[in-house]
């Protein structure tokens, strides 16, 4: 099936800049705190630009973000989850059903137990629902890459991302206004359902319209190696900027509490490897082949951290510090998720070898 195969695997890997994001998210965030300390005025003028809550120029950035993401997602796909199943009912059980409400138990743990000395309790709450955010979010775009860099079968690759990026339009909202509430966090339900609308229904829809479009007038080979590549530094740009931007408004509790940046990240990272071992070894339990255990386990593992942040943006201020829990889940994702491919890559004998049935799995 050539529409999957090269939507998820012409990468030759993971590039120089997201193999070095956690440099860059460093690099922005001591120029955004240095624009918060010495240039207030920056982030008060672009706090003054807001619609319903939601910061207009934070959101065009994310957008940015999110956009090209979205093109990449074949919905054609979708058609195929009958063949072998059992890889997606993995990938659907470890990120709705196990992976919300782990990251809730594991933050509440750290940040109202473990860490309770250092971080005072209303820090605690606001940290709490920035993981809660990302717990919700799995990953959709790069997921790409970790397949590629663990051999996973594209063509499957495409068929999970997919269907799970429109269990996110259902199952979204209601997990996060669920795990907030009982952490004590209450949030206005239409803001939430607006946030969603701005960063997931419109993008989504906007993606995969202008993906068939252009599949249509110029082709699919067009598509995939020369249209989506113009948009790989316009993503770039929007990251970086949205970063800067978000640590200007953060430079107070970061300057307040430099200490909490590493607090926030232990529990984030214990979350990420342990909900990739969940999938993983569900997926060696049912015998499933490497190519598909390994996407897998890390879907669930990595975070749509684009999406965690808009809408912790937009429920809470850009100055919050859910914000700020967000942003350090950008901080820890890469070298976190290059430290479990090298582990799936070791022990892909664990699985059982690929038949010819197993390779033709997404015709």
């Amino acid at each position: 099936m050539t529409t999957a195969k090269n939507t998820a695997s012409k990468s030759e890997g993971i590039g120089f800049f997201e193999k070095n994001l956690t440099v860059w998210v460093i690099l922005c965030m001591i120029a955004g705190v240095l624009i918060g300390k010495f240039l207030p005025a920056v982030p008060e003028f672009l706090d003054r630009f807001q619609y319903a809550q939601v910061s207009i120029p934070i959101a065009f950035l994310i957008w940015l973000m999110i956009y090209p993401m979205m093109m990449k997602v074949d919905f054609t796909s979708i058609k195929n989850v009958s063949a072998n199943p059992q890889g997606l009912f993995v990938t659907w059980v470890t990120n709705w059903l196990i992976k919300p409400f782990t990251m809730y138990g594991i933050a509440v743990f750290f940040f109202y137990v473990v860490f309770s000395a250092w971080i005072p309790e209303h820090l605690a709450q606001d940290y709490l629902a920035g993981a809660i955010l990302l717990g919700a979010a799995p990953c959709t775009a790069m997921v790409f890459v970790w397949s590629h860099l663990t051999k996973g079968n594209p063509a499957y690759t495409v068929v999970q991302v997919a269907t799970n990026d429109l269990i996110i339009l259902a199952a979204f909202t209601p997990i996060v206004a669920f795990l907030l509430g009982i952490g004590g966090v209450t949030i206005p339900w239409s803001t939430l359902i607006l946030s969603v609308v701005l960063f997931v229904v419109i993008p989504l829809a906007g993606g995969y319209l202008t993906r068939v479009s252009v599949i249509r007038h110029k082709g699919e080979r067009y598509f995939n190696e020369q249209f989506i590549p113009k948009f790989s530094s316009v993503t770039i740009v929007g990251l970086l900027l949205t970063l800067v931007i978000l640590f200007s408004f953060q430079g107070k509790t970061i300057l307040s509490n430099p200490l909490h940046i590493l607090l926030i990240a232990i529990p984030l990272t214990i979350q990420t490897v342990l909900i990739f071992f969940i999938a993983y070894l569900m997926a060696k339990k049912l015998r499933l082949t490497h190519d598909i255990a390994a996407p897998a386990g890390l879907i669930g593992a990595s975070n749509f951290f684009e999406l965690a942040v808009a809408v912790a943006i937009s429920l809470f201020g850009s100055d919050s510090p859910a914000v700020l829990a967000t942003v350090v889940g950008v901080l820890v994702e890469v070298p976190v998720m290059l430290t479990l491919v090298n582990i799936a890559n070791r022990t892909k004998r664990w699985f059982p070898v690929p038949t010819q049935a197993d390779v033709a799995v997404v015709p």
